[in-house]
């Protein structure tokens, strides 16, 4: 092991690189939160359908989020082996992978928008169907905006510029807010998607700008000249791939469990819903940590500095561990406010109360093992285990006992946390094995 002063990360550039990225997610899932406040006071309904449409967007999300980090990590692995170059080429092809597959989702959304939302949630209500196909029409518009932006963003994080999607975050941020107070008037959930739609298109076009400037290490323009490199985009979905099957995976995963919550009643839905956001809420700041690594993780396998790689993953391990204590108990102490402010009804709060309480007690004990880690061995280009991993986790524990819990032994919206406690458990374990093992450091992306 090198010394401290030899490492490419000073403790000034890791805080640079990942305060930014814990700042941009904590905004977003705060305003997330208010978005659901707002939407919660239009009705039951709204908030339900908002939650349904939502599992749906955050699968394709995850999916676009998941190839743009692939591209990240090939710019990070050619820009830690001295190769500006290769960097710029490789985010060009992301550019280009990322802005095809985004507006073929849409359209395939837009086309199959109804059958679709009636397939998977058909057994909901008429009202909260109505107000899901509404919210969905507005949002599926957006995909090519967020597949830009995410590709965009984590170039920039690539080269260590976090500090600037923070910013467009912010400013998006705040627009979207505002747009619901303007457009929300009256309208329901469709001013909701509409304010979200004009945020994500003010993303995408400011870090298409943002890029632009020859002076940075990547510099992507003359789209013109922009033509399919196919060794590099192999390389790219090589990555990409894997990881966005594990996040979309999940993300049905979390419809089938969605699907089975839906039969429990409005409240039920309600509850979980506003649950999920709150959890997502004190994971943004350990999951920021997590983005940071692939940056870190990536420099350090392109420059041949496998021991660093080793070493950032459990000094960050260890940060991310402090920030979800502190994330959970700060979240469990504003889940009373927030159901209150949020005009919930007796039965929600209630249940929301008492799966945050559940959270609060078991994501430090498993969470940071089963994601933290597994984020630096993908940026060292160990995606297919990780792959393997999550999804078969994912499916026994979360999915499966969930469904069980609630259809054969009765149980509430807290059999989904008990299944996602089992599912991290199981996964931190298997990670835990495959860290120590060195056998992900076995991987070649770049030349």
């Amino acid at each position: 092991m090198t010394n401290n002063s030899d490492h490419i990360f000073s403790n000034v550039d890791i805080r640079k690189l990942l305060i930014p990225i814990m700042l941009e997610n904590l905004l977003a899932s705060l305003m997330g939160t208010v978005d659901t406040m707002m939407v919660s006071n239009v009705g039951a309904s709204a908030v339900s359908a908002v939650s349904l449409v939502d599992s749906i967007n955050i699968l394709v999300i995850q999916a676009l989020s998941a190839l743009a980090a692939g591209g990240a990590i090939l710019c990070s692995q050619y820009i830690g082996s001295n190769n500006p170059k290769g960097a710029n080429r490789a985010a060009r092809q992301v550019f280009l992978v990322m802005t095809v597959l985004s507006v073929f989702i849409s359209a395939i959304c837009l086309i199959l928008r109804v059958p679709m939302l009636k397939f998977i949630f058909g057994s909901v209500e008429a009202e909260v169907m109505a107000d899901s196909q509404a919210y969905f029409l507005f949002t599926l518009l957006s995909f090519p905006f967020i597949g830009l932006y995410d590709a965009g963003a984590s170039i920039m994080r690539a080269q260590k510029d976090s500090k600037s999607p923070m910013t467009i975050s912010i400013i998006s941020n705040f627009l979207n807010i505002g747009g619901i107070l303007i457009f929300g008037l009256g309208m329901g959930v469709a001013g909701a998607a509409l304010s979200t739609l004009a945020s994500r298109v003010f993303c995408a076009v400011v870090v298409i700008i943002k890029l632009r400037n020859p002076s940075q290490t990547i510099c992507v323009n003359r789209y013109y000249t922009i033509h399919p490199d196919w060794d590099l985009i192999k390389r790219v979905l090589y990555i990409g791939i894997p990881s966005g099957i594990e996040n979309s995976m999940f993300q049905f995963g979390k419809l089938a469990i969605q699907s089975t919550v839906s039969t429990l009643g409005t409240a039920a839905i309600a509850a979980n819903a506003v649950t999920n956001i709150l959890e997502n809420l004190n994971g943004v700041a350990a999951q920021g940590v997590g983005i940071g690594l692939m940056t870190i993780v990536g420099q350090c396998i392109g420059a041949g500095r496998k021991d660093e790689a080793i070493y950032y993953i459990k000094k960050l391990s260890k940060m991310a561990e402090a920030a979800i204590i502190i994330s959970c108990l700060v979240v469990f102490a504003l889940c009373r406010p927030i159901t209150i402010l949020g005009g919930m009804e007796a039965e929600s709060a209630r249940m929301c109360f008492e799966m945050t309480l559940f959270i609060t007690i078991t994501k430090p004990i498993s969470w940071v093992l089963s994601f933290i880690p597994a984020y630096g061995m993908r940026a060292a280009g160990d995606v297919k285990f990780s792959m393997i991993t999550s999804c078969a986790s994912m499916w026994l524990c979360r999915v499966s006992f969930t469904i069980f819990l609630c259809r054969v032994y009765g149980f509430g919206p807290i059999a989904v946390w008990i299944g996602m406690f089992a599912d991290w458990t199981v996964r931190g374990i298997v990670f835990t094995i495959r860290f120590h093992s060195r056998r992900w450091l076995n991987h070649h992306i770049i030349d």
